[in-house]
């Protein structure tokens, strides 16, 4: 049975991407290179209401690649691969895809 986690509210649940340790000509990247926060994002909740109850939708979707902050959020295990899950406002930066 597969499980799948399913974010409320606006909350996004990400997947860390793990960057190269060294470029395809074998060339060693210092760790301070390989040390960015980014990840893909999985899955998207619906959004937040406003005082007047409309739906603020969430502005990313499954798929793009964002930047995160270097501490919070939640982190979960499913299966045996690690995910984030964050609220959407801490989100540095999207690069949509």
């Amino acid at each position: 049975m597969a499980k799948r986690l399913l974010p409320l509210l606006n909350r996004v649940l990400v997947e860390k991407v793990i960057p190269p340790s060294k470029t395809n000509a074998g060339i060693l990247l210092p760790e301070k290179a390989t040390k960015m926060n980014s990840g893909k994002v999985v899955a998207v909740g619906a959004g937040i209401r406003d005082r007047e109850g409309k739906l603020i939708p969430v502005s990313v979707k499954e798929g793009d690649t964002v930047l995160l902050p270097e501490f919070g959020g939640t982190q979960v295990k499913l299966g045996d691969k690690d995910f984030h899950l964050e609220r959407f406002s801490p989100f540095v930066g999207c690069n949509s895809t």
